[in-house]
């Protein structure tokens, strides 16, 4: 099985990439919609390029943290970050906002996977010991998860 480096899905929401954005930037409720990460500690409201969080997770009985910094905030347009874990670069996530023509939003969440060189194979231990994901099933589960969480959002955005 070849190992995907880079994955994205993308679902509608009736809402304006404005509301979208600003509840996606607002990552302490990343919780409320992903089935990994628990909880995030941050400052509250939406953050800013070089802000940091960081990302409590779980999966079955593997719990993990992970160190954040935003890399990409385009109110309305675009939204990234990249995750470290114990120093080490792990993975980009990201959202996309584009207005579908209807008033409402086209939501694009993405990742990358960044354990390459030097630092990967301490990198893709450490994955596979704190979240029991081996490295080439990872997109596959991160794909599964990113559906859910974007179905989440839109639940959330439409109630």
């Amino acid at each position: 099985m070849d190992r995907e480096w880079g994955i994205e899905e993308s679902i509608g929401v009736a809402a304006t990439p404005t509301e979208v954005y600003r509840a996606v930037s607002t990552v302490r409720r990343t919780g409320e919609w992903s089935p990994e990460c628990r909880a995030v500690w941050a400052r509250r409201g939406p953050l800013r390029t070089g802000d940091r969080f960081v990302g409590f997770n779980r999966r079955g009985l593997f719990v993990w943290f992970t160190t954040c910094r935003v890399t990409t905030a385009r109110p309305g347009s675009e939204f990234a970050f990249r995750v470290d874990a114990l120093g080490l670069p792990i993975a980009e996530w990201g959202y996309r906002f584009a207005p579908d023509g209807e008033g409402g939003t086209n939501l694009t969440e993405y990742w990358r996977d960044l354990r390459t060189g030097r630092s990967a194979p301490a990198a893709e231990l450490l994955g596979k010991v704190f979240s029991g994901v081996a490295p080439e099933r990872r997109a596959a589960h991160n794909r599964a998860g990113m559906r859910a969480t974007l179905r989440r959002i839109r639940q959330t955005l439409e109630a």
